[in-house]
């Protein structure tokens, strides 16, 4: 009786405030609806921003998380922190080092305006040639970042060579952020984001190249390139203000130059890009962005000194002409010896991926759940083109209960992005310019309701509520992935951090300690590229050629030092070292005692098809010459090798022959 007399109490209560509203004037009542709409908004922005402070956090949480692994993880790797100078230096693999000698030249000259001059008028690299090393190499990360070390007095408390490698580390910080966003963005929800972040750690060997050559310059470029991602996502979304999409086309704007300053090959990889807006705007789905590549294209072309390679760029082409791919460059073919051509194309980039990259996607559980969104996106997409050519007018504002995910503007972007580059991959090894953003489109969808949405939209679900189960599988999924792949790949990444790896290559420092302690300071030294990039690194000493397979010229006169290791006469390889002004030539064990599987991409393989000294025997190559390899016969020690050349130095892995400039006929 009780609850029924409290009832009726609340009930009378109601009532009475009820009469009140009815009695209230019509602007009282006008003026308490628009306080609960007012009251609604804030709440709405307050749920917004903690969502967006809490995923701006998460970004770069896992950006500083990923640069201090790394730091970790390369300090555990060489021992770095308890090397000498110059074993830190070699550690730079690939002929890389080459970049870090100039950064160590900018810090040593008088002033930064001084040591900028010496760089552009360089006759102190190449044997015989004055270059323009700011333009031939692309040193403008070298030149900001020691920029920076001087301006910010960092000498006082960092070592030049940890601030360079930390450098490295924090571009590749801003990376994996830039990749978090560009997933949340999509799919609404910042667990995409770690979920891609994530992936891109597990797969790390097969996402990029900062483990082994730190000063590459992709390793400099791919982190503005994620940028520009990020910030064309967020420029074709549908649901920005135009305060954001300024900020978008900015950045895009900005990251676009940086990209194209920073890396020579950078404007084939925009030309890939460029494709895929270009079928955006054929289908109508997305505004007019040219205008971002040709300023960041003009500007990148006065700052690289009216670089000729901008001009007849593919990008350049695709934006100024009709035929698409018509003005794609061969040119780097042309003109050149057959050995020069043949490798060129034997190189690791030019080669088509193992079947163990996609076997550790698949592992790591990326390659299946990529598929599964790809074909979902892809063929929603081709729903909506086919909608578009019909003539149907395209909604300005897809809603989850649609259910086509295909008419999102960043959605078909990143399905043609991740098909155009997913196609070079199969063509050469660009790996790296693929898997970081098969991570974060992988990780998109399985967290993007909508994907969900178009499924069950396809097989007309009803037996269950579609949009509570899209809703629901958006959220179970990517957190049971997140689970296994924390249970199975947490303890070996921890791992890999307790690991001492043992990396020492005594030869090399035998090799560089004697060319600084015993060889004159102005002589020049022919070899190997890779092994003339870690010369100039440690001793300064001018070199035949560098380690750079852009530049014809450069390309050209690699192939004369590489003579030693051809059937040619001690007479032919003396004349074309002296003719480079080469006082000492350094041989390799590993290149002349090459026992590769692969035999027509030796390097001893690729000379003797360019000097035409092979026979072809039911298929097979045999190497035939009246002189026997020069890099054997010269180890003999007998004329008349001894009348040109004299030993100086030697170890397991090289020998150092002196060039003698006057011949000694000794029988």
């Amino acid at each position: 009786m009780s609850e029924l007399r409290c009832r009726k109490t609340e009930t009378l209560e109601e009532d009475k405030e009820g009469h009140k509203l009815q009695n209230e004037p019509e602007g009282v009542q006008t003026e308490r609806k628009f306080d609960k709409f007012k009251l609604s908004e804030i709440i709405i922005f307050l749920q917004r921003l903690v969502k967006v402070i809490c995923g701006c956090l998460a970004a770069v949480a896992c950006g500083m998380l990923y640069a201090v692994y790394l730091a970790m993880y390369h300090d555990r790797k060489y021992w770095f922190s308890v090397r000498q100078e110059m074993e830190r230096e070699i550690t730079f693999q690939a002929g890389s080092g080459l970049y870090y000698y100039y950064y160590k030249h900018m810090l040593s000259a008088s002033s930064f305006q001084r040591g900028f001059y010496e760089l552009t008028i360089d006759n102190k690299t190449v044997s015989g040639q004055t270059i323009n090393a700011v333009e031939r190499l692309s040193l403008y990360p070298e030149l900001i970042t020691s920029f920076i070390y001087r301006v910010t007095g960092s000498q006082d408390f960092v070592e030049p060579i940890y601030f360079y490698v930390g450098a490295v580390f924090g571009l590749q910080a801003v990376y994996v952020t830039a990749l978090f966003v560009c997933s949340w963005v999509m799919s609404g929800s910042w667990v995409a984001g770690m979920l891609a972040v994530a992936w891109y750690v597990i797969i790390r060997p097969d996402t990029t190249k900062v483990d082994h050559a730190i000063p590459l310059r992709e390793n400099w470029a791919l982190p503005y390139f994620s940028c520009q991602v990020a910030a064309l996502t967020g420029f074709l979304s549908n649901n920005i203000s135009s305060a954001t999409e300024m900020f978008c086309y900015l950045t895009m704007s900005a990251a676009t130059f940086t990209f194209l300053l920073v890396w020579e090959h950078s404007h084939y990889v925009l030309f890939i890009q460029g494709l895929c807006l270009f079928l955006l705007d054929f289908f109508d789905l997305m505004a007019d962005i040219h205008k971002v590549y040709l300023s960041s294209l003009l500007l990148a072309y006065l700052f690289q000194f009216q670089n000729p390679n901008l001009l007849s760029s593919p990008l350049l082409s695709l934006l100024i002409g009709s035929v698409l791919a018509r003005y794609f460059q061969y040119s780097l073919f042309i003109c050149v010896s057959d050995f020069i051509t043949n490798f060129l194309l034997c190189q690791e980039s030019f080669q088509t991926p193992s079947q163990d990259l996609f076997l550790r996607l698949t592992q790591a559980s990326v390659l299946p759940f990529y598929f599964l969104v790809l074909t979902v996106c892809l063929l929603s997409t081709l729903e909506t083109i086919y909608r578009r050519l019909s003539g149907q007018p395209m909604k300005t504002k897809v809603k989850l209960e649609d259910g086509r995910i295909g008419e999102q503007p960043e959605v078909v972007y990143h399905v043609f992005h991740t098909l155009l580059f997913g196609g070079l991959v199969l063509v050469f090894d660009g790996y790296y310019l693929w898997t970081p953003y098969v991570c974060m489109f992988t990780a998109f969808g399985v967290c993007s309701p909508e994907l969900w949405m178009t499924v069950f939209k396809w097989i007309k679900l009803k037996s269950l509520h579609p949009v509570v189960l899209a809703l629901t599988l958006s959220t179970s999924v990517p957190t049971i992935i997140g689970f296994s792949l924390w249970r199975e790949y947490c303890p070996r990444v921890l791992a890999e951090l307790a690991e001492m790896q043992e990396f020492y290559d005594p030869d090399t420092v035998e090799l560089i300690s004697w060319i600084k302690n015993e060889a004159p300071k102005a002589a020049v030294f022919a070899g190997s590229p890779q092994l003339l990039g870690t010369v100039k690194l440690c001793s300064g000493s001018v070199v035949t050629s560098l380690p750079l397979y852009s530049d014809i010229s450069l390309l050209k006169k690699s192939e004369d030092p590489y003579q030693v290791y051809a059937m040619r006469s001690a007479e032919e390889v003396y004349k074309i070292l002296t003719s480079q002004k080469t006082n000492y030539v350094i041989i390799e064990d590993a290149i002349c005692n090459e026992l590769s599987l692969n035999r027509g991409c030796r390097i001893k393989d690729l000379l003797d098809i360019s000097n035409g000294h092979v026979v072809y025997d039911k298929g097979e190559i045999h190497s035939l010459s009246k002189h026997g390899r020069f890099c054997h016969e010269i180890k003999m020690n007998y004329s008349p090798y001894t009348n040109y050349f004299t030993r100086v130095f030697w170890n397991r892995s090289y020998h150092v022959y002196k060039v003698n400039s006057v011949i000694s006929f000794q029988y």
